[in-house]
């Protein structure tokens, strides 16, 4: 009854544990979670008025499929302020988050047996969604020991003649490793000569610490013009349920292919959410995400230090996003069995790495308050003494 494609598809593994810890804490259990992705600050309020205002305005009709000129217009504002990308509003469209802009992409421009360039660790839905469309992943495995970043031999090594694109995530989801400009313009000089594209996952640009964001497309015309810039709102200002992402290209045919396609799905993204989504691309919101980033590293060092009392747990000082990706591997090497455990035996719930594609690690998120990771923490290490 089924087809094939949607049998390739796994489901998430940080869904599926995020939807667990909530239902065993609404069963009247001891549970701290630190498996979501998403910020746990409120939208800010600039926003939330902008939405309200759009409802008593009557902004509740269909729109143009990529979005209505006024928020590509921010879209390319936002880009050109802080990415120094001069995209047209024409070049950019707007969809419910970045999975639906990443599965619009490769919608668009993959085909079968074909070859995607995916460094691991990865967020999860990549590999599933060049699955489903009838694509190869082909894995590129990073480490502590390079930052959990590609070097450009590995990427050289790894491109063949089917390559059709490379997946780059800075800062990353699940290590918060972010590339330096100058890393980025060591990959690029890889990639001269060739038809590769670029996907540029971006989502976490707003949430740096101990370095500066660069975007990919800006380091080269080169880059520019092979690269389509991934981003969006969720995680800068807290509006994961709102469902806003966009992607932008120079290259007009693949951006009237991709209108197509969504004219045809889902077409225009809700009208409430674009009109909100501008109070967060301007700078009204600016000191919003600044509280948020402040709050975040001041998290991320506070888990650090804990985590670097215990013997048993190693882990790279991320740059960026909200996430440690923790070393487990002195304790087991099986992470999917460590987070059942820790989740069943002390009411911790933290995500296996072998969904994100690497083994012996597990992503812990800093996006929750400082109580709770003392005390999950806490709860960590004494599970660590005692592991059978």
């Amino acid at each position: 009854m089924l087809t094939k494609r949607v049998n390739t598809l796994s489901e998430s593994l940080t869904m599926a544990i995020s939807s667990l810890a909530s239902k065993l804490k609404a069963d009247g259990k001891d549970i701290i979670s630190f498996s979501a992705g998403e910020p746990d600050f409120d939208t800010p309020e600039v926003i939330k008025n902008e939405a309200i205002k759009a409802i008593q305005d009557g902004f509740t009709k269909y729109t143009p499929v990529p979005g209505f000129p006024p928020l590509l217009e921010a879209i390319s504002q936002k880009l050109k302020r802080d990415n120094n990308l001069e995209y047209k509003p024409s070049q950019i469209v707007t969809n419910n988050g970045a999975k639906h802009s990443l599965f619009n992409l490769f919608q668009a421009t993959i085909e079968e047996d074909d070859e995607v360039i995916i460094p691991a660790p990865y967020w999860v839905t990549y590999p599933e969604l060049i699955k489903y469309s009838g694509a190869k992943p082909v894995i590129i495995q990073t480490n502590e020991s390079n930052g959990f970043k590609i070097t450009p031999k590995q990427l050289q090594d790894a491109i063949t003649p089917k390559t059709k694109m490379l997946i780059l995530t800075t800062p990353s989801n699940p290590t918060g490793a972010v590339y330096s400009k100058k890393e980025l313009e060591e990959l690029g000089k890889v990639l001269q000569n060739s038809d590769i594209l670029v996907a540029s996952d971006e989502m976490y640009e707003k949430l740096v610490y101990d370095t500066k964001f660069t975007s990919v497309a800006s380091i080269s015309e080169d880059m520019f013009q092979r690269t389509i810039t991934i981003n969006g709102l969720s995680k800068s200002v807290a509006m994961t349920g709102w469902r806003f992402g966009y992607l932008a290209s120079p290259k007009d045919e693949l951006i009237k292919s991709i209108k197509k396609l969504q004219s045809q799905s889902t077409s225009n993204i809700c009208s409430i959410t674009q009109k909100a989504a501008i109070a967060g691309l301007d700078t009204r919101a600016d000191s919003d995400i600044e509280m948020m980033r402040v709050e975040f590293q001041k998290r991320r060092d506070l888990a650090l230090k804990l985590f670097n009392e215990s013997e048993n747990y190693s882990l790279t000082k991320p740059d960026g996003a909200f996430y440690l990706f923790v070393n487990i591997q002195k304790i087991t090497s099986d992470s999917m069995e460590f987070c059942k455990k820790l989740l069943n035996e002390k009411g911790v719930a933290v995500v296996p790495g072998v969904g994100f594609g690497s083994e012996g690690f597990v992503r812990f998120s800093f996006a929750t308050d400082e109580n709770s990771i003392k005390e999950g923490i806490k709860r960590m290490i004494d599970f660590s003494l005692n592991y059978k």
